[in-house]
């Protein structure tokens, strides 16, 4: 039976599921998908592209689907929220960055203001500026990310909410790609769960068929949080924020070099993108979290809110029979 939370009457989805909008793998295609299985898939748009927004919000269809900004990033291009807004997107999500500059935007054209957070006090700048559903990002999760570990900020966030607002909706991201993460996540107080690392292996994701390999065979053991990959693409990140990968030879090289690294950046920057070009794995970066643990296969997106619905289902079916008096 599908969970009936504040995020499923919210959103009006089926399953307390929403796709994290990662950028170069959450396209139009693995947002319908995801939507289509009965949760909601949020177009990841990155760092701004114009071209890339137009042609995956036309890949989705007619399905009702949202995007995720980096925040910071569409501070540079604010006209792309206009052009997001212009497809009607059921949600919009901004991380990484002050999201009141857009909020009334976001929030008068209908759309459901989802504001990723990594700390409490951001989390009551959110209900602060009129959030609709904050999620709490772990430092568990793949990409970019923060310091606090998701079972105690889901929990501290929830609780903020429960003090300034209960209608805001409270969802769990970082580590979770099973059942068992979103049975955690509601048993915490969560009213759902984002999941991102997953769903890199999903058919319709646009992650390539060598980097879906890499997920598969890959351990949370083996994951990193550094910004050597940021430096090498000259992406300058918020010192706040770090990068989730799977640990590589340029990692191996150069986190904890960051300093030298920027002394040799003109000759590593040559290297690292042939490596690019020709999907090194060695090289180039994988953005992944520890939740790679559970990622054992390649399958259709509904196949993977299915299984995070029914296993769900099955550990807390399991607490209750352990708490129910013989």
């Amino acid at each position: 039976m599908p969970f009936r939370t504040k995020l499923t009457e919210r959103l009006g989805i089926k399953h307390p599921i929403i796709l994290a909008p990662m950028g170069s793998i959450s396209g139009g295609a693995l947002a319908s998908a995801v939507t289509e299985a009965g949760g909601l898939g949020l177009i990841g748009l990155g760092y701004g592209d114009q071209e890339w927004l137009d042609r995956e919000f036309s890949a989705a269809g007619n399905g009702r689907i949202g995007c995720g900004f980096i925040t910071w990033s569409l501070d540079r291009q604010p006209h792309l929220l206009d052009r997001a807004l212009g497809q009607g997107p059921t949600a919009v999500m901004l991380s990484f960055g002050d999201p009141q500059p857009y909020a009334a935007t976001v929030k008068n054209s209908g759309a459901s203001l989802i504001c990723q957070v990594q700390s409490v006090w951001q989390a009551e700048r959110a209900i602060e500026i009129g959030a609709d559903i904050i999620v709490a990002q772990g430092t568990e999760a793949g990409g970019h990310g923060s310091a606090r570990s998701t079972l105690p900020l889901v929990a501290a966030v929830v609780d903020v909410a429960q003090r300034h607002n209960q209608d805001v909706v409270v969802v769990a991201a970082g580590g979770i790609a099973d059942g068992r993460g979103l049975a955690a996540a509601l048993m915490l107080g969560a009213h759902g769960v984002l999941v991102g690392t997953r769903f890199m292996t999903a058919n319709e994701a646009l992650t390539s068929n060598e980097i879906k390999a890499k997920v598969v065979s890959a351990s949370g053991d083996n994951t990193i949080r550094t910004r050597v990959f940021d430096i090498i693409r000259q992406i300058d990140w918020p010192n706040a924020y770090t990068g989730r990968a799977l640990q590589n030879a340029f990692s191996a090289q150069w986190d904890g070099r960051e300093a030298e690294l920027e002394q040799n950046i003109d000759a590593e920057r040559i290297r690292y993108a042939k490596a690019d070009e020709a999907n090194d794995l060695d090289t180039r970066v994988v953005f992944a979290g520890e939740a790679v643990d559970f990622v054992h296969d390649t399958c259709p997106a509904s196949k993977i809110v299915e299984m995070l619905v029914r296993d769900a289902e099955a550990v807390l079916g399991g607490v209750n029979q352990m708490l129910s008096p013989t």
